[in-house]
């Protein structure tokens, strides 16, 4: 079973991508995250049409999340279930009806925190602490199920100085501050395990450039997108590995995706 997390930046403008990559690549079920679009204006069509049942949950031009599924599902949240105030379309999460067992999995766009201002900052990264405070709680939940449970998406923290090209640009950043690494690393003490980590410790794993300063030619990335997992996944994992191809695309997203093969 192959499980790929992907940050389209807008369903939209990549529609195409998507659907030549799905084509060639054939995942199973997709993590999508920046969907960009409102729920009844995703591409439903296009995405069921190559045989993917489709759960989405988007917002008018910011944000949004998606999972496409070749198993059925039923949806269980869209956005945190303990942090309903919060309208911001950054979770979605399925109950997955797999032949071998049925399983929990999410796809999460977590705050980024980065603002023009140092005061905007202040109140942003303290909003990003609280989301990641709240998906804890949830995920302390999930655990209490009983059932395997697989996370995927943009995390937007660099865990350590390998997931950073610069490590002294971002010195101070919400991307980069131990305060949100910990609350990232927190969910491995639930029993969740970073899927890529687990078979590359040392391998740099980058899955965004940006746009600017010819990034993607020189290797100038991040590694802030990830597949956590619980133990029965972990037993299970083949391989994870980022897919470049989608960023070497015409019009590429600046990420690309990271995909998690399992043995079911």
């Amino acid at each position: 079973m192959k499980i790929a997390t992907y940050n389209i930046n807008s369903i939209k403008a990549r529609c195409g991508n998507l659907c030549q990559w799905l084509n060639e690549t054939k995942p199973d079920i997709v993590f999508l995250q920046e969907i960009k679009c409102e729920t009844e204006n995703f591409l439903y069509f296009e995405c069921e049409s190559m045989g993917y049942k489709v759960a989405v949950l988007g917002q008018k031009s910011y944000n949004g999340v998606a999972i496409l599924s070749k198993f059925d599902f039923q949806v269980t949240s869209k956005n945190l279930p303990n942090f309903q105030e919060d309208a911001s379309a950054r979770y979605i999460e399925i109950l997955v009806s797999h032949p071998k067992t049925p399983f929990y999995a999410a796809s999460i766009y977590a705050p980024n925190g980065c603002a023009p201002t140092k005061d905007a900052e202040i109140a942003k990264f303290s909003a990003k602490i609280t989301w990641f405070e709240k998906l804890y709680q949830h995920c302390q939940d999930l655990m209490t199920s009983g059932l395997p449970v697989i996370l995927g998406g943009d995390f937007n923290v660099m865990m350590e100085a390998i997931d950073v090209f610069d490590e002294a640009r971002f010195a101070g950043s919400p991307l980069y501050r131990v305060e949100v690494q910990n609350k990232l690393k927190a969910l491995s003490f639930l029993g969740y395990h970073d899927a890529f980590r687990l078979l590359y410790p040392r391998q740099e794993g980058y899955t965004f450039w940006d746009y600017s300063a010819n990034s993607f030619v020189t290797n100038s990335g991040l590694r802030i997108d990830y597949i956590f997992v619980t133990a029965y996944f972990a037993e299970r994992l083949k391989d994870c590995f980022v897919d470049k191809s989608l960023r070497r695309m015409n019009k590429p997203s600046d990420h690309t995706a990271l995909v998690a093969d399992f043995e079911m």
